[in-house]
């Protein structure tokens, strides 16, 4: 072999070298001529490099193996020192054999421990303790049940412990826990101190807790007292002693239930002698688990008694005093009584005074239903009678204007003007009375409809004119396009009342001007006047009946303008207000809803103020022929009157036959026709209008005189072309019509209609 195994490695790495340069001069010279003897040499080198390579793994793993031997011992002297270090015994087992352990694992039990040595199964250490006379009586089933559980539970990991009492008051934990399936370590702990100590710290509480115990049973209000299973007194209190009104001495530990009771029966100390039966009271908690009774003592004390079995076969007896709640209770009952007693009488009388109220409510209800009655009836009999009412008044006036185109000049003219005014007062309290009538009615007599609250204002502002021109105030309009929801009669009565009052109370040279305003979903219809005001006093009754306003200059009348306005507006659901400034003006406004269809105001646009209409003169009626349908005398009468004055030719008809014979005598239409809407035998002016105009053959200009309102009698109208003037006529607005109709001709033939037409005078 050429290398020395034995020798270094640096000695064997130069030789080697050596060796390899000189085969491989010796290959180079040999190459050409002998190339197969150079493979074998290759495969040499190649071992001896594998060789190389093996020698210095196992140089390599001899080293570590040292050292880990070497570790090994290190670790074995470090356990045992530590495990001989431990202040309790410690003992590792392997495969379930002693593999070591210290000197005080050894001499825990000394009557056992020359049995102790490596090799030691475990089951026989555990059956050595079991054995052992070190183990107190008592508790020589330790190692056994250790044992068993060992034995069964070999394979779990879960830790064992058990504590021996050992002689000497000494107390171990043994303590045995699996390392591995097959392996497990065994301790044991001396825990004599701790457990001393405890001990000493219950056997103190126990003593306090008792010293608790009894001090808190002693101060209880009821009384206690605890029996044993023989029915011996165990524990009791001060209290149950007083209660039970038992002798000093006599109740003590030991006492008998049954002497108890004896004792309580000899004194008579126990009204309900019954209750004192100890086998009854066995008996009644072996069944229902307690025991309860009410005791009256001798004393007058109420006693209720409670007793409860305990878990040791005794029982404890529970006693409170009851006298202050019973007495309280019985005091009670007797104010219940008393009370109950007292609300039944009071209940009496109260039925009493129900049925004596209920006879009054009755007669309430009869009165309340004959004044329904009664105002129903009076409401009935006012609209039936209008018609009547307003005839006379009506004729009346016609006759005076009449007469004040006779007297014109003459020393009557005086007298027929107040005669005049006279009427036209009486006729505006009718009016007022009529409407506040039908307002108040059960049947409503308003009509809600869309109305066309621009074209309402106009009219009203109008026909006011001539009495804001003769009192000196400028009347003025705001326009607006708005419809609203409402009953047009009434609103354009409100407007016009709310009007004429800022007119009247307006001083000459002041102003009056009427005008809506949009108010989100709403309009706002304003009349605003720079009149005296109102105070602020005055306000809250100013839409009272009989109400007006205070001071100088305050026109004449009944006060009922504003109370119509209010009826109006509170039927019909709009909001009335009023603000008012002492010496500068009032406004009125009447807030309203409108219409589903009413498109968007225009941005208002101050209206010029209406002219007032101009007289129609005298002899613009003159030479007319005028056809006046009316079956009320005196309206015939009147009325021819003040037409003949005008200078027009009258036909008079009494009905409609009436009227078709006075268009036959003349051969031809006449050049307007006066209808009354009541007629006799039922038709109506609308219905003489239609006859008048089918036998004439043409439209003939007409007019509706009615005292009666309705939307239906207005919608008739306005089909036909006809205005309506309600009784009594406005004898201007009566002259403006005739006037404004009289151009209008019934046929197209103008000569047809001048052949028709009275001669002058």
């Amino acid at each position: 072999m050429m290398i020395d195994p034995d020798e270094p490695p640096e000695a064997q790495i130069a030789r080697q070298a050596r060796i390899i340069d000189a085969l491989v001069a010796r290959a180079d010279r040999e190459a050409d001529a002998r190339p197969s003897r150079f493979a074998p040499f290759r495969s040499a080198i190649e071992l001896q490099g594998q060789v190389w390579a093996r020698t210095r793994d196992l140089e390599r793993a001899a080293s570590e193996l040292a050292s880990l031997r070497l570790d090994h011992d290190r670790a074995q002297a470090n356990l045992a020192e530590a495990v001989s270090a431990l202040d309790g015994g410690f003992a590792l087992f392997a495969d379930g054999r002693l593999e070591l352990c210290n000197e005080l694992f050894r001499m825990l039990l000394p009557d056992v421990a020359a049995a102790i040595r490596p090799g030691l199964e475990l089951s026989s250490y555990l059956g050595l303790i079991g054995r052992s006379r070190e183990v107190v009586s008592g508790h020589d089933d330790a190692g056994r049940t250790l044992l068993a559980r060992a034995v069964h539970e070999a394979g779990a990991t879960a830790p064992l412990s058990v504590v021996v009492e050992l002689t000497g008051d000494r107390f171990f934990q043994v303590g045995l826990q699996h390392t591995s399936p097959r392996n497990a370590v065994l301790l044991q702990t001396d825990i004599s101190a701790i457990v001393r100590q405890n001990r000493s710290e219950r056997e103190a509480l126990i003593d306090r807790q008792a010293h608790y115990l009894d001090a808190a049973v002693e101060h209880l209000d009821s009384g206690l007292c605890t029996f044993d299973r023989e029915g011996h007194v165990v524990v009791w209190n001060e209290r149950f002693r007083t209660l039970m009104g038992l002798p000093l001495t006599g109740l003590g530990k030991g006492t008998s239930l049954a002497w108890i009771m004896g004792t309580l029966r000899a004194r008579g100390l126990i009204l309900e002698p019954g209750v004192l039966e100890a086998e009854g009271w066995y008996r009644e908690l072996a069944r229902r688990g307690r025991v309860r009774r009410r005791l009256h003592h001798a004393t007058g004390r109420v006693l209720d008694l409670h007793a409860h079995p305990l878990p040791d076969g005794g029982f404890i007896v529970d006693l409170a005093d009851v006298t202050p709640e019973v007495r309280q209770t019985q005091i009670l009952e007797a104010r219940v009584a008393d009370r109950t007693a007292e609300l039944t009488r009071a209940n009496r009388r109260l039925r009493a005074q129900s049925r004596a109220q209920g006879r009054v409510e009755e007669e309430l209800r009869r009165a309340r239903d004959a004044a329904q009655a009664a105002v129903s009836s009076k409401t009935r009999f006012l609209a039936a009678a209008s018609h009547d009412l307003l005839q006379p008044i009506s004729a009346a006036k016609l006759l005076i204007s009449s007469l004040q185109g006779k007297a014109a000049g003459t020393g009557m003219a005086q007298g027929i003007e107040h005669l005049a005014q006279s009427f036209t007062s009486i006729e505006h309290l009718l009016q007022a009375l009529l409407d506040i009538s039908r307002l108040d009615s059960v049947e409503r007599a308003l009509e809600p409809a869309e109305v066309d609250l621009g074209a309402l204002v106009g009219a009203v502002v109008r026909d006011q004119m001539p009495l804001a021109g003769g009192r000196g105030v400028r009347l003025g309009m705001v326009g607006c396009a708005c419809t609203v929801r409402s009953d047009a009669r009434y609103l354009g009565r409100s407007v016009q009342n709310l009007v004429v009052n800022a007119i009247q109370y307006t001083p000459p040279g002041g102003r009056v001007l009427v005008g809506c305003r949009r108010t989100g979903q709403g309009v706002r219809l304003e009349v605003h006047d720079t009149g005296p005001g109102i105070a602020a006093a005055e306000q809250a009754r100013i839409f009272e009946e009989f109400a007006r306003g205070a001071g100088e200059g305050v026109p004449g009348g009944m006060g009922l303008g504003l109370s119509i306005v209010e009826r109006t507006c509170r039927n019909l659901g709009h909001d009335l207000s009023l603000r008012s400034v002492p010496g500068r003006g009032s406004c009125f406004a009447i807030g309203m809803e409108v219409a589903a269809g009413d498109r968007a105001t225009p941005p208002a646009i101050a209206a010029p103020e209406p002219e007032p209409e101009p007289e129609p003169e005298t002899d613009e009626a003159a030479g007319l022929i005028v056809l006046l349908v009316e079956n009320d005398a005196a309206l015939q009468f009147a009325t021819v009157e003040l037409l003949e004055g005008w200078g027009a030719g009258i036909l008079v008809a009494a009905d409609v036959a009436g009227a078709r014979a006075r268009v036959a005598e003349i051969g031809g239409p006449p050049d307007i026709v006066l209808a009354d809407y009541h007629l006799d035998d039922g038709p109506t002016g609308l219905v003489a209008i239609d006859a008048v105009r089918a036998a004439a053959g043409g439209c003939v200009p007409a007019i509706l005189l009615t005292g009666n309102r309705g939307a239906a009698l207005e919608a008739g109208a306005a089909r036909r072309g006809v205005p309506v003037l309600t009784k009594p006529v406005d004898i201007a607005r009566l002259r403006a019509e005739i006037a404004r109709h009289a151009a209008a001709p019934a046929v197209p033939d103008d000569e047809s209609r001048n052949r028709h037409r009275a001669p002058p005078g």
